[in-house]
């Protein structure tokens, strides 16, 4: 193609002088037009960097075009309405819908195969229950002197840096208005989430609005954070399930002056939290951290968020609890299929154990060492609907948190371009330009009304099932396509085992 690039460019040149000295001179505008593609061309043709550029001159860049723009056309042109990941079509029109509080129903009947293996469903019951109301749990632990009473669904960690400051602001105002809790993400406490609704700050490995000059855990900032009567519960961020084990990473477009101040950083610098904790390297110390920031905080519930990995290690850590008498009064579990945070494909793809087992476990190794009483399990990853909500109650969680759906309520798109800082919604962008877009009185309500729409939906379902309560959730609720003619009960694909108090 560069032989009929140049034949190309030569001929349209010449051809252009020709008219415009022997039949117009206004053939010779003919040359602003043919030159730049000219220029680009014989600039494809020297340039190194990319191949298919210098077989390709010019119409190369048709390929790198379509290649940006590849998610939208598969989105609006080709996906179906049960297709598209991380969120199917169905998915994101549910939240779009609960949160505009619009209309929810679908007509004709399910779009799903439901003999297909893996599909889910619940047990309903010939004497189904009406006026399920949901109920507030109630987080602390024997050594908790300042429980908090948390929702059933919350909003899940995302900080302010990954979000921009209008999405930041709607959450907590959503939050507010919902009567639920806004975990902050590793990022620290901004002004924005500081708008009166209720807040689980979590502290990451950076140890962001508690740390020293040189990234060590500062106990006086975090004593003076910990006060703030905003902050209701604090959670030690182990590991998430976007990327388990990999740590965060904040590029510098997006390290603004202003986020830089509010976690003690050097603005426009890409900021890497790493893997690991240097307050602590072992299941006590991590203990005696809880304990730590326990007393810090003057009693206020303290727990940790993990991805489950390595099960051994959690085994390990259980039985540190028994030995010391130390336990957190919360403990979060993050699904693998958790996706808030951009992360190398070796993480995102193949790192962590999926929220269904993952709970389970940590569920039934509570169970068996007698800690389950006090510790409250908090569940996220991918929930998005009532139905969502119920299977993980039924699989031993006690309340849900959710950031995707959160997202999408104030106005994400799944652009998937989070980490580019080109979000087109303003959601998850420091473009001051994108951002505007984003209007914070409207999205608020969103927020509330997804999540109070969500909540109803769920209570509906426990009601179906026959009970009067979520607590009343068991495993035997929930059934599995195992293939195309068996399924089983959740309780039998994960049945109780060595429990000290047996679940009915």
């Amino acid at each position: 193609m560069r032989k009929q690039f140049f034949i190309t460019s030569i001929i349209s040149i010449g051809l252009s002088i020709v008219l415009g000295k022997f039949v117009s001179s206004s053939y010779y505008y003919l040359l602003f037009f043919i030159l730049p593609f000219v220029v680009l061309g014989c600039y494809d043709v020297i340039q190194t960097k990319r191949s298919i550029l210098r077989n390709f001159p010019v119409l190369g860049h048709l390929r790198y075009i379509f290649e940006s723009i590849s998610p939208e056309i598969q989105q609006y042109f080709i996906e179906r309405r049960t297709d598209g990941t991380p969120l199917s079509r169905n998915q994101r029109s549910l939240i779009y819908q609960r949160a505009k509080g619009v209309k929810d129903t679908h007509p004709f009947g399910t779009e799903h195969n439901l003999m297909e293996p893996g599909y889910e469903f619940l047990a309903h019951s010939i004497f189904p229950k009406e006026h399920v109301e949901a109920p507030r749990i109630k987080i602390g632990g024997p050594h908790c002197t300042k429980p908090y009473e948390a929702a059933l669904l919350n909003i899940s960690a995302m900080s302010f840096g990954a979000l921009s400051n209008r999405a930041i602001e709607a959450l907590n105002i959503g939050a507010r208005e919902g009567g639920f809790y806004h975990n902050t993400g590793e990022g620290s406490i901004s002004s924005y989430h500081l708008q009166g609704g209720d807040l689980v700050w979590q502290i990451g490995t950076g140890y962001f609005g508690c740390r020293t000059p040189d990234g060590k855990f500062d106990p006086e900032k975090f004593r003076d954070c910990a006060a703030k009567p905003e902050v209701k519960m604090i959670e030690i961020k182990l590991s998430q399930g976007a990327k388990p084990g990999h740590g965060g990473i904040l590029p510098a477009d997006k390290n603004t002056p202003e986020i830089a101040g509010i976690r003690g950083l050097k603005p426009y610098t890409t900021v890497f939290s790493p893997p690991g904790h240097s307050a602590f390297s072992n299941v006590n110390g991590l203990l005696k951290f809880v304990e730590q920031l326990r007393a810090l905080s003057n009693g206020k519930p303290i727990g940790f968020k993990l991805c489950v990995g390595r099960r051994d290690e959690f085994e390990e850590l259980c039985d540190e609890m028994v030995k010391t008498g130390i336990t957190p009064d919360f403990i979060s579990v993050d699904g693998a299929e958790g996706g808030t945070g951009a992360a190398p494909p070796e993480f995102a793809d193949h790192m962590g154990i999926p929220l269904e087992r993952g709970l389970v476990f940590v569920v039934d190794t509570l169970f068996a060492r007698g800690l389950r009483e006090h510790i409250k399990i908090i569940c996220s990853g991918k929930i998005i609907s009532g139905s969502s909500m119920v299977r993980f109650l039924a699989l031993g969680a006690d309340l849900c948190n959710s950031a995707r759906a959160m997202m999408l309520a104030i106005g994400c798109i799944q652009a998937q371009r989070c980490n580019t800082n080109n979000c087109p919604t303003g959601v998850a962008t420091q473009d001051p330009e994108l951002i505007k877009g984003l209007d914070v009185k409207d999205k608020s309500v969103r927020v509330t009304n997804f999540q109070k729409n969500t909540v109803k939906a769920a209570m509906e379902i426990v009601g179906a099932i026959g009970l009067e309560h979520p607590d009343d959730l068991r495993r035997h609720h929930v059934i599995k396509n195992i293939n195309a003619t068996e399924s089983r009960l959740f309780s039998e694909i994960y049945p109780y085992q060595d429990m000290v108090v047996k679940p009915l």
